[in-house]
């Protein structure tokens, strides 16, 4: 893909779309969660937007956010297929969530559910934006979906292209 390409980016999910999606998924989680101090692991830098959008409709006065990272992607659209995790929680005894904006191969949320399982947490769920389930390599799917699409690139409303168009108020494919 050229840099030419990308800049007519066509909107796949709009802005309005987007917002309503995230109430209804905040709603389930407050339910699933009541009476609970929930720790909520946002994964760096694609979620951003979406966990903002997110939490502002899970009205649980013990929730908490801790910010980690976990990417397989360098330059371009093409996965490397090695996850790197870095600045996970101390979320032992805790119930977990972890939310990201994309399940595509499903390697990153595999590898971050398998780390924090493994740091002894009380329970764990997972919560994307977007699903692409033809692309799935790991098996693991997400407990909340908030769209499934085809198996486009994407881009806006967090997602980038190389660093560009995070700032898109909408989800859009890219040719």
């Amino acid at each position: 893909m050229t840099e030419h390409n990308v800049h007519h980016p066509r909107p796949l999910i709009r802005a309005e779309r987007l917002r309503a999606r995230c109430r209804q998924m905040g709603r389930a989680i407050a339910r699933d969660y009541a009476g609970q101090d929930l720790l909520v692991v946002p994964l760096l830098g694609g979620a951003f937007c979406f966990v903002a959008d997110l939490v502002r409709e899970i009205p649980l006065p013990g929730l908490e956010l801790h910010f980690a990272s976990a990417s397989s992607y360098g330059a371009g659209t093409i996965s490397s297929g090695r996850v790197q995790l870095s600045a996970l929680p101390d979320c032992a005894g805790r119930p977990v969530l972890v939310v990201d904006d994309i399940l595509d191969t499903g390697r990153t949320l595999e590898a971050v559910c398998t780390a924090l399982t493994s740091a002894g947490i009380s329970s764990l769920r997972s919560c994307v934006l977007l699903d692409k389930p033809s692309r799935r390599i790991a098996d693991i799917s997400a407990d909340y979906v908030g769209f499934t699409i085809p198996d486009r690139f994407v881009i806006g409303y967090g997602l980038d292209y190389d660093g560009r168009y995070r700032h898109l108020p909408d989800v859009c494919v890219i040719d």
